[in-house]
């Protein structure tokens, strides 16, 4: 959450805003990035989205370790965790021996990138934060991990099952959300977060469009002022709404006008892409769901 909030500042001091797509031949911290698979024969994923990714290319056997927060597939687990994602021991991962660490492109780990360049170690650090993004990165990791055919497979596939959702929802009533990702300080997913983007396509519009941001914060006196059709929410996210005397303010919340979506499917912008635009669009439409194939 912390890293999604931020912007990254690539090695040329300018900073990369959210939604900013890497350029083919640099990463998000202006490193070159590789152009064959001579440096992944022993990968560190340190970004759960990619290790999802290399999971879904059937490469996993070049993982020699991952951050604990890293629980995409449950195969996942097996590969040893080496800690924080954000800010990690560096010390940790080389003592994995790694020939190549994937890193999230926020500004808090341009420390630990350069100290891996000067141990002589490969990075590729790239945000993952709206579609497009999660795109580009299967793209890298493709020709990266040498198996650009599979990648191909793998992009096609999310971009075909989010556009047969878009069409299926195009022309149905839009449901007004606000969708919470915590609480002290309150943030709610805004314009820089594929989960703005998942709304658009499942039939929804998030009251917070308007802030450019991926996750800002706001007051519950904002929230109220633009009066939500519905609370996108986990049902233990729910649970907790109805218990708070903040959220009583919100008519929604106050009358349990919740979305609920399954923090497994909706949490990550990665290969289940797909299966959470399908997910959103039958919570949001259940009169229409039963009709869906």
């Amino acid at each position: 959450m912390a890293g999604c909030a931020r912007d990254t500042v690539p090695a040329s001091g300018q900073r990369v805003q959210a939604g900013a797509v890497a350029p083919a031949d640099t990463d998000h911290f202006g490193a070159p990035l590789p152009m064959d698979a001579r440096f992944a024969g022993r990968v560190v994923s340190l970004n759960p989205a990619a290790t999802e990714v290399i999971f879904a290319l059937s490469l996993q056997r070049r993982l020699v370790g991952r951050s604990r927060w890293d629980a995409f597939p449950a195969a996942a687990a097996r590969v040893p965790s080496l800690g924080d994602g954000i800010r990690p021991n560096v010390e940790a991962v080389l003592a994995a021996r790694p020939s190549l660490v994937i890193l999230y492109a926020t500004a808090e780990n341009r420390a630990a990138a350069d100290a891996l360049a000067r141990a002589g170690v490969r990075t590729i650090a790239l945000r993952v934060d709206r579609m497009a993004e999660f795109h580009a990165l299967v793209r890298v990791l493709g020709r990266a991990l040498g198996d650009t055919a599979t990648a191909q497979v793998v992009s096609d596939s999310v971009r075909r099952t989010v556009d047969a959702v878009r069409a299926r929802t195009r022309g149905l009533a839009r449901v007004r959300v606000v969708w919470p990702l915590w609480d002290r300080p309150l943030l709610v997913v805004g314009q820089g977060s594929y989960l703005d983007e998942l709304l658009g396509v499942a039939g929804g519009d998030n009251v917070f469009h308007d802030l450019a941001a991926p996750s800002p914060p706001v007051s519950m006196e904002e929230v109220v002022r633009r009066a939500p059709d519905a609370i996108v929410t986990s049902a233990r996210g729910a649970e907790r709404m109805r218990q708070a005397v903040g959220w009583r303010a919100v008519s929604a919340a106050r009358e349990g006008r919740f979305i609920i979506v399954a923090d497994s499917i909706t949490g990550r912008p990665s290969v289940n892409l797909g299966m959470a635009a399908v997910a959103l669009a039958r919570a949001l439409h259940p009169s229409v769901a039963q009709t869906w194939p």
